[in-house]
Formats: C-alpha cells, structure tokens, sequence
C-alpha cells in the first residue's frame, strides 16, 4: 500500500501547540516605529505644522494606541480556570461593610486566612470568625 511515513506538521507539533505559540514583539514594534517615522516625515516635508507640534500628536497617538491595545488583549484573555474543588477548604467567616452595613458569610475558600472582600470600594471589615 502506501509506505511513505508521515510527515509531522510543523516541526512535529500539533495544531493546538501552533496556533497558541507566542509570536515575537520585534518585528510589529519595528513596523509601527518605522511607519510612525515615516508618517512624521510625510507630515513635516507637507505641511507647515512646527516640528514639536507633528512630534507630539505623534507620540499622544501611539500611547493611546498602546493603552487602547492593553485593554483589548485584557478583554480578549480568559479568565484563569476555576480552582478544583478538593483545594477550597471549609472556612465560616462573616464580614460586614464599613459604609453601607451589608453583611457577607464566607463559606469557602482557597487558604484559611482569605482576604477580605470588597464592597463599595472598601475593604469589608471581619465581624466574626466561627470555626
């Protein structure tokens, strides 16, 4: 029949492995340079905008450019796996919130001194600890 062994897929690895390996920064950090410095140019030899002015507009975009992509890759991560159930231990801890006044029983959790919860933008306060 047929004795040509297979071949692996790129470098023997699967497609899983593929599609998440990390790409280098390098080369996109080089393209967004080189384009910056070329739209810097273009604006300088065309228009007759001073120099600080083209260089500042030019730096102001690229920060918003750069925090608008963090936000984006955050939103685009998933959020961690939920841990297994064997590692929450039984805790009976009852917080209370310093402004409002809600109160929270903690039932489980990942270490026996977990942190506080947040509720209106504070750190809940421990009421009472039963064990």
């Amino acid at each position: 029949m047929n004795d040509v062994p297979e071949i692996p897929d790129r470098a023997g690895r699967d497609e899983d492995e593929v599609a998440t390996a990390p790409r280098g920064r390098f080369p996109t950090t080089l393209a967004v340079v080189l384009a910056t410095a070329l739209l810097a140019g273009v604006l300088l030899a065309v228009t007759d905008v001073p120099t600080f002015t083209v260089i500042g507009s030019i730096v102001l975009f690229l920060v918003i450019v750069r925090v608008g992509w963090f936000f984006l890759q955050q939103f685009a991560t998933p959020p961690p796996p939920p841990p297994d159930p064997g590692t929450l231990r039984r805790v009976r801890l009852t917080y209370r919130c310093p402004v409002c006044g809600a109160e929270v029983r903690m039932t489980s959790a990942a270490t026996e001194d977990p942190e506080p919860p947040r509720h209106c933008m504070e750190e809940m306060d421990l009421v009472s600890s039963e064990e």
